[in-house]
């Protein structure tokens, strides 16, 4: 029978041998990740963490003998997964964890706040961390969390369907979103539906930023996912048609499209 209940003192242990590996992960990624936007590591730094503390943890669960990492190892020799996971933490911020079984594991804890504790183990019915429904749930995070401006997809209104988001910093730099797999699949699943319904609920890019855009894609030669015109809600309806949603080929055309482009513009 599985034994997914842990105590206080266990996850005591399992928060203690987490914080180990942390420590190790901090000593590779802190040289060569030290700022971003402008803030010192680990700020902002939560997928970064949480993938090289989960590189280590496969490495070291097979044959580890030491008290919290075994509970977890335990875990899993008994059926459940431990799994990287994005979404939603209290509708405050994006967050970067791992799940394993009933349990919320977030082993960046202090990538908004550096005076938090590195290491927080949550039941994950208690944890408030969800994943992410539909693009306006993305919009009202992103707003408050990274205090951007959030405007509809009209520089490449070809990849709009895919990524119908325009961020724009407070520096005034822009860029595309969202690019990760689980809001690209928020937008395939609805067959571009949620895309549809954001792009029509945002205003339009600034001018100054569509002019900065115009500009960079000028560099770029035979791409239509970049060069195409038009308008991004008919690139909807037209990607729905044709059953777009289906089509891995395409998807990976428009993330191969969007990789090409700069971090930020």
């Amino acid at each position: 029978m599985l034994n997914e209940h842990f105590t206080p003192e266990q996850c005591a242990l399992i928060c203690a041998d987490l914080a180990h590996l942390r420590l190790l992960a901090d000593l590779k990624l802190a040289p060569s990740i030290p700022y971003f936007a402008e803030k010192p590591y680990p700020i902002g730094r939560c997928r970064e963490i949480r993938d090289e503390v989960f590189a280590l943890l496969q490495t070291v669960l097979p044959t580890t003998k030491k008290p919290g990492l075994s509970l977890l190892k335990n875990l899993i020799v008994q059926g459940s997964s431990l799994q990287k996971a994005w979404g939603s933490l209290r509708d405050e911020y994006f967050q970067n964890a791992l799940i394993l079984g009933p349990w919320y594991i977030d082993v960046a804890n202090d990538t908004v706040n550096a005076n938090k504790p590195r290491i927080e183990i949550l039941s994950l019915a208690t944890s408030n961390f969800t994943s992410i429904k539909d693009f306006a749930q993305f919009v009202k995070i992103a707003r408050r969390y990274w205090k951007v401006d959030v405007y509809r997809n009209d520089v490449c209104p070809a990849l709009a369907p895919y990524m119908p988001l325009l961020c724009v910093g407070t520096s005034g730099t822009s860029w595309l979103g969202a690019a990760n797999d689980d809001m690209l699949n928020v937008a395939i699943n609805s067959n571009f539906e949620e895309s549809k319904r954001i792009l029509d609920s945002l205003p339009c890019a600034p001018v100054k930023v569509k002019e900065r855009w115009k500009k960079v894609l000028s560099n770029f030669d035979h791409n239509d996912f970049l060069l195409s015109v038009g308008e991004p809600v008919s690139y909807c309806t037209t990607y729905s048609k044709h059953s777009y949603q289906t089509d891995l080929t395409k998807r990976d055309a428009a993330v191969t499209a969007y990789l090409s482009l700069p971090k930020s513009v």
